[in-house]
């Protein structure tokens, strides 16, 4: 980090100059103070230039005395990306986890945005700069340094964030929440905010965050001089209380004096610690000015209040005189965190205090559904202290080993403004609310402590104290165990915030990032807080259907408890019982994403799936065409092929007398003429009344060939049993009729098949001819006689 000194108009010696001591918001160093209206704008800045040494710069050679050190008053340094964005959409603000499934902002740069030093930029440096393009003076741009040299700028909102790190999925609804469910949201905890100066719109750009992301409401209230501690934090409800502090750490009804830096590092914080923890109390402190001393009395403030998270995104160069002032963070109900730097490796307070949990930053890269990269981002500071002796908890860490003091980060969240996250700001005097893409360690910590505030409400809910020092947790029971600590941690393994041997990302802990960013699902069970209630899984799928047929399906989903169900953008009709079962009597043609909310009837808690219900207009029945043959004399009968969704009824156009089709598609002709015809067959749907059609070409040929008699003479004896046959065939395969004449008395026939058997048991003396004559269906008919001999014994 390179830090600024701040110098007063008094003498001062050269000594004293090079022991000043640099407190600052969390960025780098450069850019304006926000202009003549901030009240310490007067102040003389300048930049020291780092030590050279083959690790991060940790301080001055010359401790500063704590005396000094606490009367010191410096500008904040922070980072913002150098351009108002567009206005985000508000999707979200209809479904607060809508953006989840979009790509992030790309907004790009161009013209004045890249000449302007990202550090301590603020939203009235961009306007005047913008201004000042347009009139022609660009020379005149404020806050003019290093580059901006990305291009673009990308942008992620609260439910893109909590859809990267994996947190708990926000509630379709913030009304009578489970216990758990509300816990998970950080319910019962409380984020103290530590800043400088004032931010005299906060309140209304919380609101104005709120709202387009989805976010719940919070009830804002002014502490003025209220007794402390304060009352229990709410188990259902935001709340956001705002306390001014004296040089001395009391409540006081007089805000500190406005000034723009400070203010944007005020709203960002407070936006992004509910953001992480949308249910838990969020109190800021807002410090009468930015010395040590001041910023000391609202971190022991905080402890006076209650229990709770206090996030400090500021930092100073260590010094030995750290060691006079750690008591402050002795309070053993309350976490500390602060960002490590925002202008590359160094070495930091109160980040270097082994009581605060040092919050390093990464580049983030992430969209819809895909794991995220980090690499670490190269603003973010780190390094080995050279005052601090090494805490036991860092006594081993994982792939470095023991470092030889105290070593910053312990983690890291995004922080690079490049890869940013939207924050609210509105200038005094205006209503008007500017989108900016905000980075910096600086937004990193609150995240951390949002966190935090998470973790101590699931674990009140386990029925365990909360985390306060967190550190030997994160050390010893998640970075010492790998499986724990590949489950609960994503371990940043690429990137450099320097030169020096150790400002480069590696397998395990790095200075940068320390261990990696959070996993948080993961990590929240691993700091013991209880997940044994999960969110119900509601499975999405694609389900088509047809106008005019109802449309019915099941919804699939798992829980440990019954579901309650509900649906979110679904077409007017659609409904679903409380089984699960989606209906629609009448589909109406289109594309509908329909969301379906499956809530747990204990827990409450809730998990939702999108369902693609696809409706086309219905298809007629397809027929078949064809051609059919047959003879004049013989029934004809054939089958239609139809194609159809739903059951048919079948009728004929063009067919000839004596033609009619069954209710199963069969055609039916006993009695065939002579002739060709083309018959339409017609299908109706009966669900539909659509109907298709098919043409059946039907000859009917005449039969020419008679049937043919083969019969052979007979002899026989009298008085001995005579037995003889003939056959009787037809070439068009038609049925017969056969009659036989001049039969002597007691002959009898018997027929199987084309042949005709006959049999005399006694047959008498003499000469006799059969006639056989043989008719077939088409009126054709041939004749034969059949001679018998008899001769006497």
């Amino acid at each position: 980090m390179s830090f600024i000194k701040s110098i007063s108009s008094h003498p001062v010696t050269a000594t004293t100059l090079l022991s000043a001591l640099l407190l600052v918001a969390c960025g780098g160093g450069g850019g304006s103070g926000g202009g003549s209206t901030d009240a310490t704008s007067s102040q003389i800045l300048i930049s020291m230039a780092a030590t050279g040494s083959s690790e991060p710069a940790a301080s001055d050679s010359t401790p500063a005395s704590s005396e000094f050190a606490s009367t010191q008053v410096v500008q904040p340094v922070f980072h913002l990306a150098p351009t108002v964005l567009s206005e985000p959409d508000d999707s979200d603000a209809l479904d607060n986890t809508a953006s989840s499934h979009a790509l992030p902002h790309v907004q790009g740069l161009s013209g004045y945005a890249t000449t302007l030093n990202t550090t301590r930029l603020t939203v009235q440096d961009i306007s005047l700069a913008h201004a000042l393009e347009i009139s022609g003076q660009a020379s005149a741009t404020p806050n003019v340094g290093a580059l901006a040299t990305p291009s673009v700028v990308t942008t992620y909102t609260p439910a893109q964030i909590r859809a990267a790190y994996n947190m708990p999925t926000m509630p379709s609804t913030w009304i009578s929440l489970a216990s758990l469910q509300a816990a998970q949201m950080g319910a019962g905890q409380t984020i103290y905010i530590v800043d400088a100066m004032h931010d005299p719109n906060v309140a209304a750009e919380l609101a104005a965050f709120n709202q387009k992301f989805g976010l719940p409401g919070c009830t804002t209230n002014m502490l003025g001089t209220a007794s402390l501690p304060l009352p229990t934090a709410s188990s259902s409800a935001c709340v956001f209380s705002i306390a001014y502090s004296t040089t001395a750490g009391a409540l006081t009804t007089t805000p500190p004096a406005y000034n723009s830096s400070w203010a944007t590092e005020i709203t960002l914080d407070v936006q992004w610690a509910h953001a992480t923890a949308p249910l838990a109390r969020i109190v800021l402190i807002e410090a009468p000015d930015a010395s040590v001393n001041s910023l000391v009395a609202a971190i022991q403030l905080a402890a006076r209040m209650g229990s709770g998270i206090v996030s400090m995104s500021f930092g100073a160069n260590e010094g030995s005189w750290a060691s006079t002032i750690d008591s402050a963070f002795a309070s053993s109900n309350m976490s500390y965190l602060a960002a490590t730097g925002d202008n590359g490796a160094a070495v930091s307070w109160p980040a270097v205090s082994t009581k605060v949990l040092a919050v390093g930053g990464t580049t983030l890269s992430y969209a819809d559904s895909t794991a995220r990269t980090e690499t670490v981002w190269s603003g973010t500071g780190g390094g080995i202290s050279a005052y601090v002796a090494t805490p036991s908890y860092q006594s081993s860490l994982p792939g470095f080993g023991t470092p030889a003091r105290r070593a910053t980060a312990d983690v890291a969240f995004n922080a690079d403004p490049y890869s940013g996250q939207y924050v609210a700001v509105i200038s005094p005097g205006s209503s008007t609310v500017s989108w900016v893409s905000a980075g910096g360690t600086s937004l990193s910590t609150p995240q951390w402590a949002g966190l935090l505030a998470v973790a101590n409400a699931t674990r009140v809910q386990a029925g365990k104290t909360i985390l306060g020092l967190p550190h030997t947790m994160l050390y010893a029971q998640i970075g010492a165990v790998s499986a724990t600590y590949a489950n609960s941690m994503l371990d940043v393994t690429s990137g450099n915030d320097g030169t020096c041997s150790s400002c480069s990302a590696r397998v395990g802990y790095d200075l940068p990032t320390g261990l990696g960013t959070p996993k948080v699902s993961s990590l929240l069970t691993a700091l013991g807080g209880s997940t044994t209630a999960s969110t119900p899984v509601v499975s999405s799928a694609s389900v088509s259907g047809v106008t005019g047929t109802s449309l019915s399906f099941s919804v699939t989903a798992s829980s440990a408890h019954p579901l309650t169900y509900s649906l979110s953008g679904a077409p007017t009709g659609m409904t679903i019982s409380s089984a699960g079962v989606v209906s629609w009597p009448s589909p109406m043609a289109g594309t509908y994403a329909v969301t379906v909310i499956a809530r747990d009837i204990q827990t409450l808690l809730s998990g939702q799936g999108v369902y693609t219900v696809s409706i086309t207009a219905p298809k007629p029945p397809v027929v078949s065409s064809g051609s059919i043959s047959g003879k004049t004399g013989a029934a004809l009968s054939f089958s239609v092929a139809v194609t159809a969704a739903n059951p048919v009824s079948y009728s004929l156009r063009g067919a000839p007398t004596g033609m009619t089709i069954s209710s199963t598609g069969t055609v039916s002709w006993p009695s065939p003429v002579k002739g060709s015809y083309v018959v339409t067959v017609v299908a109706q749907d009966q669900k539909t009344l659509l109907s298709g059609q098919g043409s059946y070409t039907v000859t009917i040929t005449a039969a020419t060939q008679a049937p043919v008699i083969t019969a052979t003479a007979l002899t026989g004896v009298a008085g001995k049993v005579l037995t003889g046959s003939f056959t009787v065939t037809d070439p068009n395969g038609y049925a017969m009729s056969v009659s036989i004449s001049g039969v002597p008395y007691g002959m009898s026939f018997a027929v199987s098949g084309s042949t005709i058997s006959l049999r005399w048991p006694s047959p008498v003396t003499g000469s006799y001819v059969l006639k056989i004559v043989a008719t077939d269906m088409a009126g054709l008919s041939s004749s034969t006689t059949l001679p018998i001999t008899i001769a006497a014994r």
